[in-house]
């Protein structure tokens, strides 16, 4: 079945002018390391209206450091700094000041550890220029995340969500490039979809065609995705457009690829590459042009080793791939999801807290179906909820209770024994096995909590001091 959904005007999402002013920051691993750049670079970056500050640990948050590093700086230097540095919703690039040529086994260590860029200033590169482009295409990105169309249909706040979101923006508003959007059922492909279709800047953009690939009968399929002529077979009792058609200067997003046959696969390719097609029963080329992005939660790459996928269909698809996290792997924003979904379904815009039981429930159980499953289940409970208290844990339906119940102390059982049991064997002592453990366990709390050490200490249930003071003992470590 084909659903059709009309383009939504870009003038929706806040703009920026290469006139705007950015701040950086420039640091180096070696103590006073910048002092001697400092003025010279502060210089070129000021020509395109840029502050350079100087050597000091920059605010936390949204900011740009310029990290220096020369053919004198160790591996150990650099990944000590950039461990200090680098923060979710931080930008570094590297500016190598070396005598030596910069090998690129190093500038690819950098990138892996979490560098955006690096620029070797020995060549003929314009320093400013280079800066002032990243930041003005980082502040676009930022401020369209940000802004409210998007926030209110992709909420979510935890950093691997907000990376998501900000290649999702950077890939439909620069490219036209094909998109392949992976991730297990009810993680939100076809919400991410729309987005790239709503911020594609084509100014003649028209409508977006939605195409399920698991609903489409066989015998159809033609008609479905070319259209057909009248009286081309049985029951074709007038012309009719297909998905190409339609989706023409628009957006074709075809659901669940990884369902369509081999023949249509051929087709599909076809027409992606050439944008030619005819219907069915006709004679006569016609000739679409749109964007396609594609969806699954299948891996392509193995249906194509199993031959159930073309490889150079594969290949064609996936010029830009997203890959969207599970919800078990952003926790943070399960609260956020709540809040949302029960305010919807109690058709209000204050809807009741979670009492603490309750948000522990929903921050521990794993959610296989996803944010899906979680709109669901808090659907369930509120038309359970009663009164103007919290939502507690027994607003669980009971049909609900058995299939969501875990067994006690199961978290011993989820390869925590192995992990053990593998240290037992490597002749760790039982006494590092108890601070290691309890390591992790403080890590594993403060990335949950976003750096929060009052919510960390209060998930531990420990002191705030003592995660203060891990986290001090930690920098200085």
């Amino acid at each position: 079945m084909l659903w059709i959904m009309l383009s939504i005007q870009n003038q929706m999402f806040p703009r920026m002018t290469t006139n705007d002013t950015f701040q950086v920051w420039l640091q180096s691993p070696a103590p006073n390391g910048a002092d001697g750049h400092f003025h010279s670079i502060a210089a070129q970056l000021q020509t395109s209206r840029i502050e350079c500050n100087p050597c000091q640990m920059p605010p936390e948050g949204r900011n740009t450091i310029l990290l220096l590093l020369n053919d004198q700086t160790t591996e150990e230097e650099e990944q000590e700094c950039l461990k200090e540095l680098l923060e979710p919703e931080r930008h570094v690039i590297a500016l190598y000041t070396g005598e030596k040529k910069l090998p690129f086994y190093r500038v690819w260590r950098l990138l892996s550890m979490g560098v955006d860029d690096v620029l070797d200033l020995r060549g003929k590169i314009r320093l400013a220029d280079a800066v002032q482009s990243r930041l003005h295409r980082w502040s676009v990105i930022d401020r369209i995340v940000d802004s409210e169309q998007v926030q209110k249909t992709l909420l979510g706040s935890c950093p691997a969500w907000r990376k998501v979101l900000r290649q999702v923006v950077e890939i439909a508003c620069f490219s036209t490039a094909p998109v392949l959007i992976l991730g297990e059922s009810g993680t939100g492909k076809e919400l991410i979809a729309r987005l790239i279709h709503d911020l594609d800047k084509r100014q003649d953009k028209q409508s977006l065609v939605l195409l399920d690939c698991t609903i489409i009968v066989p015998e159809l399929s033609g008609s479905e995705f070319f259209g057909h002529e009248k009286g081309a077979f049985t029951n074709a009792v007038a012309n009719r457009d297909g998905a190409f058609s339609l989706a023409d200067r628009g957006t074709l997003f075809l659901d669940e690829i990884g369902e369509l046959p081999l023949r249509l696969q051929a087709e599909l390719l076809r027409v992606s590459q050439d944008g030619l097609y005819k219907r069915v029963g006709s004679n006569i080329w016609k000739k679409a042009q749109f964007r396609l992005v594609c969806a699954t939660n299948r891996n392509l790459l193995q249906e194509v080793e199993k031959g159930d996928f073309r490889q150079d269909l594969y290949y064609r698809l996936s010029t830009c791939v997203v890959q969207l996290p599970p919800l078990r792997d952003r926790r943070l924003d399960i609260p956020e999801l709540a809040e949302y979904f029960l305010a919807q379904a109690l058709q209000t815009n204050t809807p009741p807290p979670f009492d603490p039981l309750m948000l522990n429930f929903l921050l521990t159980h794993p959610f296989p179906g996803n944010v899906r499953q979680l709109r669901q289940l808090i659907t369930r409970i509120a038309y359970r909820h009663t009164g103007d208290g919290p939502v507690t844990i027994g607003d669980i339906p009971d049909a609900d209770r058995d299939s969501l119940s875990f067994a006690p102390h199961g978290w011993q059982e989820n390869g925590f024994k192995d992990a053990i049991r593998q240290a037992i064997a490597d002749g760790v002592g039982l006494k590092d096995i108890k601070r290691i453990a309890a390591d992790v366990a403080m890590d594993i709390a403060i990335e949950d909590a976003a750096g929060n050490l009052q919510e960390a200490a209060r998930r531990l249930d420990v002191t705030d001091r003592l995660v203060q003071g891990y986290l001090a003992e930690k920098k200085t470590a």
